[in-house]
């Protein structure tokens, strides 16, 4: 295989971001893209991430194929390239080769590794419930709750988005409402509400660099789907598992 890559960003942005959930990956390289599906290895959260054939200035395959990467090591090597650089991949003798061709030509090559060989299916779920907004607004949210607790509560309806927390001492509320930024779709008169682990959705609001609007499913207790999507370039996406109280 041949990829050639004239916007090293995405790919770049993509790796960093899904590094800091999950170690080892394989990726399935096909006529529509490159493709990852992973879990982070306590099963809380899963990453499900595609760059489009699309976004490559040459995407030359002979047939579908499976690679395996430390993504830290990867990440590594993509640290390295400027924003002016061709990004170059190619397969050869169980590593991957990556070329950073600017007015200089770098050129790393990383192991392939062997991972567990458990294909990951990405769950059907539901969501009555979708918010669009820009990915700021979640970055800030998050953040602000980060200051008093370790898991957030998201409280949906038709017309509001309220993301709270609790502390020993401390709560923090936000309220959200929809306006040209932030878009509420649902059928339902129904109130939503799921809690989340802060610390997982800090690693997934890091997306917001990628594009300027992230969309936000979810259900009553139940797995919350946020989503990055660049027309015509990539998709990533993540699904975490809610925390469900004990009491």
């Amino acid at each position: 295989m041949k990829l050639v890559l004239a916007e090293p960003k995405f790919f770049k942005d993509s790796i960093s971001i899904i590094s800091e959930l999950v170690t080892e990956a394989k990726f399935k390289i096909n006529q529509d893209g490159l493709e990852l599906v992973a879990m982070d290895p306590a099963n809380v959260a899963m990453v499900i991430f595609k760059l489009l054939s699309s976004c490559f200035t040459q995407y030359q395959i002979d047939k579908e194929e499976d690679i395996a990467i430390n993504l830290g090591n990867l990440k590594q090597v993509l640290r390295r390239a400027k924003s002016d650089d061709v990004l170059t991949l190619e397969t050869e003798e169980n590593k991957l080769k990556i070329q950073l061709r600017s007015n200089t030509t770098r050129s790393f090559s990383i192991p392939l590794i062997e991972v567990e060989d458990k294909e990951q299916r990405v769950p059907e779920l539901t969501f009555p419930l979708i918010i669009e907004t820009n990915p700021s607004i979640l970055s800030e949210s998050i953040e602000d709750v980060s200051v008093v607790a370790e898991s957030v509560t998201l409280l949906g309806e038709k017309n509001q988005l309220v993301i709270k927390a609790e502390g020993d001492l401390s709560k923090v509320f936000i309220e959200i409402n929809p306006d040209e930024e932030t878009v509420i779709t649902t059928d339902s008169v129904d109130k939503f509400k799921a809690k989340y682990s802060i610390e997982y959705l800090k690693k997934m609001i890091a997306g917001g660099k990628l594009t300027n609007k992230v969309s936000l499913k979810f259900n009553n207790d139940y797995p919350l789907k946020i989503e990055y999507i660049v027309q015509d370039r990539l998709s990533l996406a993540f699904i975490l598992a809610p925390r469900v109280d004990n009491d």
